[in-house]
């Protein structure tokens, strides 16, 4: 590294960057859909839904309002409900736990692997109980959770699976997909995603026909004929405009991920020529898994020290996420308390997400490291 620091200017997500090259493709479709007029479902969604399903190698995939809808909705579709409990992880954003709340069923949390962030599969059965119906696995930053290891224990307790792949579209594990590694999987479309809209937008993917249709009517409010209702479903329908957005980005996704690859690879590479090694944990890639970065998430001391250093030297960061579920104040009648489960604990405390978009250079990604060394070099 040149050791010369030139002020550069790096948000954590630059969407204009990806969208600049592709102006002309996405506003023909967005004014053909506004010239059809078929904005909610239709045939652009039906083709969106078709590929995606085809992407991830699905039979079935069922658009839907978001990512938050996606995962209340599987839940609905395998009758979880009152008094009911579903496992998952602590550390994660809000709506893995908060889909299963609005059911009237219980989060029961156990706690993740330090390395990946995700799910530990050797803590699941010691808090299976009568009342457990799913286990709610996170792919957490873009990287696969251990199915093998959950969907075997889930078989044997006849548990459903629901993948939470809302950050992990394009990952994969074993040779397959994120989208058929559980009962169902759950996508985003938030912006921030590496398949991101123009707006909110989510779906789901399953190979279980039963499911599908089921999903499919409680998108309508339970509905399969218009105005007869078999159950209280909800109102979360992907509309056709965003479905042409993500079907044009559709096509660049691998493009995107190996960018983001790329530059998780020399991040690495970068910190450690900067012998930064002993101030920086690096994220880790399991084998067997395919880790598309949603975030490049490291680790550190003095994390917030070092967050107001790069935001005054250009450069932005996130953190994914500060607060674990079992301590939030809406979760305090679950009974959990500071120190249940350390590792998710310490991740809170230590996780910082730095720049990881396909179109960052070298030189920023450079400069990036270099900033990093030189709050450790100050202290």
């Amino acid at each position: 590294m040149s050791g010369r620091f030139e002020y550069m200017n790096i948000p954590l997500l630059d969407l204009k960057a990806q969208f600049q090259p592709l102006r002309a493709e996405l506003m023909a479709a967005v004014q053909t859909v506004c010239e059809e007029q078929g904005f909610i479902l239709g045939p652009r969604v039906v083709a969106f839904e078709e590929s995606l399903a085809k992407y991830v190698g699905a039979r079935y995939a069922i658009g839907c309002a978001s990512g938050s809808d996606a995962l209340l909705l599987s839940l609905m579709a395998m009758g979880v409900g009152q008094g009911d409990e579903v496992i998952t992880v602590p550390f994660t954003f809000f709506a893995t736990a908060g889909a299963v709340s609005r059911l009237g069923a219980k989060p029961v949390f156990i706690d993740i692997q330090p390395d990946t962030f995700n799910l530990d599969p050797a803590q699941l059965e010691r808090v299976v109980t009568s009342r457990t119906k799913a286990i709610i696995p996170v792919h957490l930053f873009g990287q696969c959770a251990d199915m093998p290891a959950i969907n075997q224990i889930a078989k044997a307790k006849r548990l459903h699976v629901i993948e939470d792949a809302c950050q992990a579209i394009g990952a994969g594990q074993g040779g397959q997909r994120a989208g058929v590694l559980g009962d169902t999987a759950c996508f985003s479309f938030f912006p921030s995603k590496n398949l991101g809209g123009f707006g909110d937008g989510g779906m789901i993917t399953t190979n279980d026909q039963g499911l599908a249709d089921a999903l499919a009517m409680l998108r309508v409010h339970g509905s399969r004929v218009r105005y007869l209702h078999e159950a209280v479903g909800i109102n979360s329908r992907l509309d056709a405009l965003q479905a042409v957005v993500l079907d044009i980005k559709l096509k660049y996704l691998d493009q995107w991920a190996e960018g983001r690859r790329r530059n998780a690879a020399r991040y690495d590479q970068l910190f450690r020529a900067a012998g930064l090694l002993d101030r920086v944990t690096l994220p880790s890639t399991k084998a067997g898994n395919f880790h598309v970065y949603n975030q490049y998430t490291v680790r550190v001391s003095k994390r917030d020290e070092l967050r107001a250093h790069l935001k005054e030297k250009g450069v932005g960061t996130e953190i994914y996420y500060p607060l674990p579920m079992h301590l939030q104040h809406c979760y305090q009648d679950l009974g959990y308390r500071k120190g249940a489960f350390p590792l998710s604990e310490r991740a809170a405390e230590e996780v910082m997400s730095l720049p990881i978009y396909a179109e960052l250079s070298d030189a920023q990604l450079t400069y990036v490291v270099e900033m990093v060394a030189d709050f450790f070099n100050r202290q």
